[in-house]
């Protein structure tokens, strides 16, 4: 593997815990864990593997719509890709926007507007969790908006297909991890929530920064340089296992 893709892999995986940390996504959690597996918070702790089931056909619903968008926003990279220098340099540009919204920096109404896609009522059984999970991903704004924004634009520099599945699968996977666990141990993650609720906030500032310096390196093109000092300080045998 590559020393940028796996820089841009790790900023897709950190994208997505920090997508389901954000202040609209994390106090829903116990919600959803409800909603998609139809039990009680009580039942949930009794019935975990049931938990556990609900829980992965939700987030494999996220997850195919994330690589719907994926190849789409690689196919226009691709159309765009006649002089990559510009579109990573715009690419770059659009990044830095998003992180200076979520900084605090601006209030950009179209990213502020709600964008959920409510359903009263789940359809019934296994199904109606993956469709939950496509509803999801194809319709919560601003919460995870401006974070997938950025790791679609940097797919769409990549212009490679399989790179830039492989980076909106990161990124699902980044967003899935936490939500399995917390679905699995409700009790614990319901105390962990009420105690650094306040945080939160922290959540968005981190995101923000975050994508501010990915786009500085996007627009000058240190990327690669910055990469390639980063699997400077990898060892040798961890190097040799990527």
């Amino acid at each position: 593997m590559g020393d940028s893709a796996s820089v841009g892999f790790a900023i897709s995986f950190a994208a997505g815990i920090l997508s389901f940390l954000s202040p609209c996504v994390l106090p829903l959690v116990p919600s959803y864990v409800t909603f998609v597996t139809g039990l009680s918070l009580e039942d949930v702790q009794k019935s975990r593997h049931l938990a556990l089931a609900h829980a992965l056909l939700f987030v494999a619903g996220f997850t195919l719509v994330f690589l719907a968008m994926g190849a789409t926003a690689t196919a226009i990279g691709r159309m765009l890709g006649y002089n990559r220098e510009i579109v990573s340099r715009v690419g770059g540009v659009i990044v830095i926007i998003l992180g200076l919204y979520l900084l605090g920096a601006f209030n950009f109404v179209a990213l502020a507007q709600e964008r959920r896609i409510h359903i009263a009522n789940k359809p019934i059984g296994y199904l109606g969790s993956l469709l939950v999970g496509m509803a999801f991903a194809a319709g919560w704004t601003p919460c995870i908006g401006p974070i997938l924004g950025a790791v679609l634009t940097y797919t769409a520099s990549s212009a490679d297909l399989n790179r830039g599945l492989a980076l909106l699968l990161t990124y699902s996977l980044g967003l899935a991890l936490p939500f399995v666990v917390a679905a699995l141990m409700i009790d614990r993650f319901i105390v962990v929530f009420q105690r650094y609720r306040g945080a939160m906030i922290w959540t968005s500032r981190i995101a923000g920064g975050l994508l501010v310096v990915v786009g500085v390196l996007m627009v000058a093109d240190l990327m690669r340089v910055v990469s390639q000092w980063l699997a400077g300080l990898t060892p040798e045998l961890l190097r040799s296992r990527l």
